[in-house]
């Protein structure tokens, strides 16, 4: 199943750790959790808690155990094909939480949610168009379901963002979908 994730971090530093996780399935299920910092975790953006508005102070109040997250996570998530709007940074900060829970790295990996986007629409759209057509129309589809879903206010939760990018998922769906309609008719 396909699963939208995100991170929220201390900072976007080389030292920098996460401090939330959310993920949504594409069925709409999903879960966030806030991560207790470790003690040597000290990296700390003024700048991004001014726009995650999330506090060291709150994560160390009501944070969840880095090592109960990281668990969590693999227990849920294995098997599945996880997507990231920004892989390379929500790639370090799950490096970062799964080794310092002593579990490998590689448990998880994570891909760009513009694959998703592009194999969702190639496979409504394979079978109506030659193979040089979907790819062609794909990065097409993609900007125009963003477009659409620009007047969503970027809220910079996890949930909350994993959550938006499964919906650009389905909007690249209903264009794809009716892209088909309108070659088939």
């Amino acid at each position: 199943m396909v699963v939208f994730l995100d991170f929220e971090a201390s900072s976007l530093s080389d030292d920098s750790y996460p401090i939330e996780v959310g993920w949504v399935f594409e069925d709409g299920r999903g879960e966030s959790h806030l991560i207790r910092p470790a003690d040597d975790w000290r990296d700390w953006g003024p700048q991004a808690e001014a726009i995650h508005k999330l506090s060291r102070a709150r994560l160390l109040e009501v944070g969840t155990s880095l090592e109960h997250v990281a668990r969590r996570m693999v227990e849920v998530l294995s098997g599945h094909a996880l997507y990231a709007s920004a892989p390379s940074w929500d790639g370090k900060w799950l490096s970062v939480l799964l080794r310092r829970a002593g579990l490998a790295r590689k448990a998880l990996t994570l891909r760009d949610t513009d694959e998703a986007h592009a194999a969702l629409a190639s496979g409504i759209l394979s079978g109506v168009l030659s193979d040089v057509e979907v790819e062609a129309l794909i990065p097409t589809l993609i900007r125009r379901a963003r477009i659409e879903r620009e007047s969503v206010p970027v809220r910079h939760r996890a949930l909350a963002d994993a959550e938006e990018e499964r919906q650009v998922w389905l909007t690249v769906g209903r264009l794809a979908e009716a892209e088909r309609a309108r070659r088939l008719s």
